[in-house]
């Protein structure tokens, strides 16, 4: 309370003494104004406020005072500022702050607002009293001066007040004389240019837009008169300017739209320019705007003045300004983006009413490029022309393309002109045309193309230079090396070009193929990434190497799918021009190429417009190129490749799709995800499989024909694959393929040369499955090669014998050529195809995996080939003939197969492939295979192979034991068609078979009663096979229960055929003999007496094979019938082969012997001479003879007189047998029985008849038979001789005690023949009459029996050694093939 009563006092004190002495207190006040303590300074100026009032206001005070406060404001003591301030606010009461130094107090004002005083509100205060003591004008000059920016809000407020404040007082705001002083306060073009600009921006510093735009609106009454901003303008501010304030209002800095807003703003800013209507004022506004632009460098600020420089100079009609303002704005700085690109929008805005000033602008403007004379260019420093140049043409292009962005279509009627002069640019270009400044041409190209192919006009017009640039671009793309990307001309070149995509005229095919090969070879061939980065100088220019690599490539895709986009049914084209990088030895051009068609066939199947106009006609050749590529070394080229097999295929399925949908067909559902890359990754034969069904026939053998180029390809896993794709493809439609002889001779072709081991296999399967699909065009071919055949195409034929589909087919095919060359008439000449089916066979049947399909085929194949053989043994075929080279193992030669041995191996191949071994091993051992080999035999080997009756009839072999009885009806089935057939060839093998099928039970029960009757027809048929045929089909018909009963009827007639022809008697022989052994009943036994005279002779038959054949024929009958107990006429029949056998036994021949032995033991059987069974059932060739010697000591010793001499007599009948060999025998027998036998016992007539009979022979053409005829006589004799000497004293005492007793003398001489005693008298010669007629009886009988033997014409008695008597010196005689 003191202290204010003091200071008031002290102030009161100031206040007396400033009226007495002012010119003393002012100084002294100053003087404490100007220290630096800041309490002195405020008492000062607390004390010179008080006294103010009093001093004088004089210019020298006024300047005294100002200095001071300016020197207070310099010191800038924080303690003085709101004493200052009050002092400040008292000398603007007094008009100081109007003075010259008032500026410098304003602007200090200003500064003490901008700062945060926000502790301090009453400075704040106080300064806005102080700026509303600033005149209106000045006040809104300072508020714009860009200094003053912080503080704008603060100003604009303190202006906005003001203006408000006068307008409620009626005063019009000074705004209405700004333009008669620009010089000192700021012209109305700049406050509005200010004012603008600061709004775009609304939210800075808080509230920016709110304060420029409220002081707009302060500044214009309604009521204003001003002759330039008229009533118009305020009304348009008074409706715009609350409606944007209101935005505001509304919105926040964050969801604020920027750029509707500063649309909004050029709008207003431009409807304000049409309602101020003055050309003069615009010029004025447009100068600012240009000054602006080149002396403030905010980038928003800037892009926005731009804007607002074009919407200006658009509203003005004076064109002699627009002219020189398009002039102006184009000399203006331009070494930044924005800044060109704020020139070009500036000028879009400007055509948008005066578009052709514009063009003619640019056109005049563009001379700078191409005029050496008027370029302003070549007057710079030389380092800065190339710059400069690429500017001014960056400007020129960036300004067509906004125009063209905001044109509504006019430009397009001028867009041709300017294609035109774009390419005059480059071509008459003032500079040297180096790799910089074509990078700066193709820059501001680039962004003329990029907005004219984005016009949704563009496409309505044609544009004749559009193929003249393409045509350019292609030009800078070949004239970039390809061992470098050291730029990135080919990527902008290409980008130009995708940019032409849709525009008229659209390139034509060979223009687009020329494009698409330029851009590949650019890109495709640069050096892969690897090199690219060892080459760069650094790290930095490595990366950003590879970056502009990848760029580059992504460019070239984007070139192919605008391509494709432009034309899709080419997409095939542009992806088989990639083939050439497709197949390169290079990783890095596979990949690239790869990773291309990858991409497009992806765009391709996602495309929204896809229709069925996408056309694939080689879609063959394109398969095979992306399939190939699957099994690349590369294994993301594999992955690649998967991913464009994926969506080729989805282009497809999908094409299908519509189709099937078009047509109201059941769409196919679900298809597409049986498969996915991951399916066809690696996957040759998915591929193949999942496109099988979209292939024409045509594209089939285009990819097969293309795929087959890929096998020589050095890659193994590349060549696989081709082999795999040609396999695939023809497993799932072979059948459809054409040009079948040019395939097959391309893969033969390829076979021959060197593949790698896998590929030459799946070479040989895919020619395999052709061959099955195709059989009738490729069997043939090969067959066609010359013999004999290669290693390949035995290969070849190997692999045809390893697929069941392809084995039958081809299987069928070649037993058709068998049975069709074969079917016809017999010629003279060798056929070849037959011979080489046969070779082909062979290969085929040697595998292991064909034996499933030879059984289906079996009965068919198995006949084919033996006709086959058959009709090529008895080919004239030339000596030393190779058709067929087996090799053999290591070390070992090649064994050669003439077509005779050729055809049997396969024969066996044939029984071997089916599993039929059995039936090979039979041949081996029973030597079917050289009766098969021999035409006169061929037969028998055929009806031994099926099945061979001189194996006893319970023992089966061959075919008929061996194969199951299916197999055999199958086979009589074939052959049952075949039996009256045309051809000889197949009449006798089917015959052959018919007869020998009769084996089975089975088969005969099948066939009924019309085999009895074609059996018989062939019997009686001329042909001497024929009958055999048809005997052996009796012989195993009488094998069955019941046919033996009905086959008695025809033993009479099989009875007359035993004098035929040997095999024809032997078979008649075995028919009889199982007519006999399975029959049943006691008839057996008076069938088998009807035949026993005709039987008989055959034992001893000159023709082995009968003798034999009828021997064993005998045994077999002889143990049958003993099981029904013969009676004594059957007895007398089976004594009658006694002799006859026992003459056999002496044979040399040892089955002759062995049979003979089997006989004999049969009959001791059936006789009962069981002593003598053994002896004979292991007879040997070695002991027959003395077999025989105790034959004939059997006789003798068991008393059986009568019989011997029965047998001795039957013997008489050989010794005039035409056989040499019976005749020896005959006399061995003789003398060997009597032998044995008491000769002085005998009687002398049988004696004499006995001596006779051998002494016949006495003068025999054989010598040993007259030296053994002679030796027996001999013996005789001496035999007799001994005999009586021993007898003849017993002889006489006998006789003498007769005589005594008077007793007869009886008769002691045995009768060893069935004759009585023959006397000497008369009177006896009548009953030696009567008994001689018996005895005649008898002998004719016995010989004519020897007689009934058949025997040859012609020198028997010169017969070898083998005929005769058997002599430790002759060996056994071995029987030829017709034996067996």
């Amino acid at each position: 309370m003191l202290f204010e009563q003091n200071h008031s006092l002290a102030l009161r004190s100031f206040y007396n003494l400033i009226q007495l002495y002012n010119d003393q207190v002012i100084p002294l006040i100053r003087k404490n104004m100007q220290t630096s303590d800041p309490a002195k300074i405020v008492s000062a100026l607390q004390v010179f406020m008080h006294v103010f009032q009093e001093v004088p206001q004089t210019e020298q005070l006024q300047s005294e005072v100002m200095h001071s406060v300016i020197i207070m404001i310099q010191e800038d003591l924080k303690p003085v500022q709101k004493a200052l301030l009050n002092f400040i606010e008292m000398l603007g009461q007094h008009d100081y702050l109007a003075l010259p130094q008032g500026n410098f107090i304003i602007n200090y004002v200003i500064r003490l607002s901008e700062s945060d005083c926000s502790n301090e509100e009453d400075i704040q205060i106080l300064c806005s009293k102080i700026l509303q003591m600033v005149s209106l004008p000045k006040l809104i000059t300072l508020a714009c001066q860009p200094s003053n920016t912080l503080a704008f809000v603060l100003l604009s407020k303190t202006a906005t007040k003001m203006a408000l404040r006068a307008r409620s007082r009626g005063q019009v705001p000074y705004l209405s004389s700004f333009h008669l002083s620009p010089t000192q306060f700021i012209s109305p073009q700049k406050l509005l240019t200010h004012l603008v600009v600061l709004s775009v921006k609304p939210y800075r510093e808080g509230e920016f837009g709110v304060s420029s735009l409220r002081l707009l609106y302060a500044l214009h009454p309604i009521t204003s008169l001003h002759p330039i901003i008229n009533s118009s303008v305020g009304q348009l501010w008074m409706k715009k300017i609350p409606q944007m304030l209101q935005i505001l209002d509304d919105h926040t800095e964050k969801n604020l739209n920027q750029e509707e807003w500063e649309d909004r703003l050029l709008q207003f800013s431009s409807q304000s320019l049409v309602a101020i209507d003055d050309d003069s004022w615009l010029e004025q506004l447009i100068k600012v705007v240009l000054e602006r632009i080149n002396y403030f460098s905010d980038d928003e600020e800037k892009a926005f003045l731009y804007k607002f420089f074009g919407f200006t100079l658009r509203t003005s009609r004076n064109m002699k300004l627009i002219k020189m303002m398009i002039s102006s704005i184009l000399q203006t700085v331009h070494e930044e983006l924005q800044e060109r690109e704020g020139i070009a929008v500036a000028l879009s805005i400007v055509s948008m009413k005066h578009l052709k000033i514009v063009l003619d602008q640019l056109q005049v403007y563009s001379a700078v490029l191409t005029d050496k004379d008027s370029s302003f260019i070549l007057k710079l420093m030389k380092e800065h022309q190339r710059r400069e140049w690429g500017l001014v043409c960056n400007i020129i292009y960036l300004s067509y393309s906004k125009i063209i962005l905001e044109s509504k279509g006019d430009i397009f009627t001028h867009l041709d002109g300017i294609l035109a002069m774009v390419l005059q640019h480059y071509h008459n270009c003032i500079m040297e045309k180096d790799k910089n400044l074509k990078l700066e041409y193709l820059d501001a190209l680039t962004k003329l193309t990029n907005i004219l192919s984005s016009h949704p006009m563009a496409f309505q017009f044609k544009f004749p230079q559009k193929l003249e640039i393409v045509t350019f671009m292609m030009e800078l793309i070949r004239e970039e090396p390809l061992n470098s990307i050291s730029s990135s001309i080919r990527l902008k070149a290409m980008n130009i070009i995708i940019d032409f995509r849709k525009l008229h005229p659209l390139m034509e095919l060979e223009e687009r193929t020329e494009l698409l090969r330029t851009c590949y070879k650019s890109v495709l061939c640069l050096p892969s990434t690897e090199v690219l980065q060892k080459e760069a100088s650094s790290l930095q220019e490595a990366q950003a190497t590879v970056d502009l690599f990848r760029e580059t490539l992504q460019s070239l895709l984007r070139l192919m799918e605008t391509l494709i986009v432009e034309m899709p049914s080419r997409i095939q084209h542009c992806l088989e021009l990639l083939d050439t990088w497709l197949n390169s030895q290079k990783d890095n051009e596979r990949e690239r190429a790869m990773w291309c068609a990858a991409r497009i066939l992806g765009f391709t199947a996602k495309m929204n417009n896809f229709g069925m106009d996408i056309e694939f006609s080689r879609l063959g050749r394109l398969v095979r190129l992306l399939a190939l590529r699957c099994q690349d070394p590369v294994d993301n080229i594999c992955f690649l490749s998967a991913q464009a097999v994926y969506s080729l295929y989805c282009i497809l399925l999908l094409q299908k799709q519509m189709g099937r949908k078009k047509q109201g067909l059941w769409e196919e559902e679900g298809k597409n995800e049986v498969y996915s890359a991951n399916v066809f990754y690696n996957n040759t034969f998915e591929i193949a499989k999942a496109f099988a069904e979209y292939f024409t026939k045509m594209q089939l053998t285009t990819l097969v024909l293309t795929a087959m180029e890929g096998l020589t390809d050095s890659r193994a896993k590349v060549s696989l694959a081709a082999a795999q794709l040609m396999s695939a493809v023809m497993k799932e439609r072979g059948r459809d393929m054409i040009k079948i002889e040019e395939v097959v001779e391309g893969i033969l072709e390829r076979l021959n040369s060197q593949l790698e081991p896998n590929t030459k296999e799946e070479t040989v399967r895919a020619m395999c499955l052709l061959a099955g699909n195709n059989t009738h065009t490729v069997v043939p071919m090969l067959l066609n090669k010359t013999l004999p055949w290669d290693r390949t195409n035995l290969a070849l034929w190997k692999a045809f014998g390893n697929q069941r589909e392809t084995t039958i087919s081809v299987l069928q095919l070649l037993i058709g050529i068998l049975e069709r060359l074969h079917s016809k008439e017999e010629t003279k000449e060798m056929a070849f195809q037959p011979v080489a089916v046969t070779c082909a066979l062979y290969e085929m049947l040697s595998g292991s995996l064909c034996q499933e399909a030879v059984q289906e085929l079996y009965p068919r194949l198995l006949l084919a080939i033996l006709c086959h053989l058959y009709w090529v043994i008895e080919q004239n075929v030339p000596q030393k003939m190779v058709v067929y080279s087996k090799e053999g193992g290591p070390g070992s030669k090649s064994k050669p197969f003439d077509p005779t041995s050729c055809a049997l191996e396969v024969v066996k191949l044939v029984f071997s492939a089916a599993a039929y071994d059995g039936v090979v091993v039979y041949g081996d051992q029973h030597c079917c295979w050289d009766l098969l080999s021999c035409p006169r035999f061929y037969y028998i080997g055929i009806m031994d192979l099926t099945s061979n009756s001189w194996l006893p009839v319970f023992h089966p072999s061959g075919i008929v034991k061996t194969c199951e009885p299916a197999i055999l009806h199958r086979i009589l089935n074939l052959v049952r068609s075949l039996l009256y057939s045309s051809s000889y060839h197949w009449k006798i093998l089917a015959r052959a078979f018919y007869a020998q099928l009769l084996w089975h039970r089975s088969v005969a029960q099948t066939l009924g009663q019309d085999l009895l009757v074609n059996l018989i027809k062939w019997v009686k048929e001329p042909n001497l096979i024929m009958k055999e045929v048809g005997l052996r089909g009796i012989s195993n018909l009488a094998l069955h229960p019941g046919q033996a009963e009905s086959l008695k009827g025809q033993v009479p007639f099989l009875k007359d055929l035993l004098k035929n022809e040997a095999r024809v008697t032997v078979q008649a022989v075995k028919s009889l003999r199982n007519i006999i052994c399975h029959g049943k009943g006691e008839d057996i036994k008076v069938v088998f007496c009807s035949i026993s005279k005709q039987l008989c002779p055959l034992i001893n038959d000159e023709r082995d094979q009968v003798k034999i054949s009828a021997t064993s024929a005998l045994s077999h009958m002889l143990r049958h019938i003993d099981k029904f107990k013969p009676r004594l006429t059957t007895r007398r029949e089976i004594y009658t082969f006694l002799v006859p056998l026992l003459l056999s036994i002496q044979d040399n021949n040892t089955e002759v012997v062995k049979a003979c032995g089997r006989a004999l033991t049969e009959w001791t059987n059936v006789i009962g001479w069981s002593s003598l069974t053994q002896t004979f059932r292991h007879i040997t060739l070695s002991d027959h003879i003395q077999v025989l010697e105790e034959t004939c000591k059997y006789l003798v010793n068991t008393s059986k007189t009568q019989l011997v001499g029965d047998l001795l007599f039957q013997s008489f009948g050989f010794l005039k047998s035409s056989q040499s060999f019976l005749r020896a025998a005959a006399i061995n027998f003789i003398a060997l029985t009597v032998k044995k036998l008491n000769m002085s016992q005998i009687h002398e007539d049988d004696v004499e008849l006995l001596q006779n009979a051998i002494g016949n022979l006495r003068n025999d053409p054989v010598e040993s038979i007259q030296s053994l005829v002679n030796t027996t006589l001999k013996k005789i004799d001496e035999y007799i001789n001994f005999r009586s000497i021993s007898t003849s004293r017993m002889s006489q005492i006998s006789n003498n005690i007769l005589k005594v007793t008077g007793i007869k003398n009886p008769e002691r001489k045995k009768r060893l023949f069935r004759s009585v005693k023959r006397e000497r008298d008369d009177d006896n010669q009548k009953i030696w009459r009567w008994l001689q007629s018996p005895l005649n009886s008898l002998r004719n009988r016995y010989s004519g029996r020897v007689k009934d033997i058949p025997h040859k014409s012609g020198n028997s008695d010169k017969q070898s050694t083998g005929s005769q008597v058997p002599t430790s010196e002759s060996p056994p005689t071995e029987a030829g093939p017709a034996a067996k």
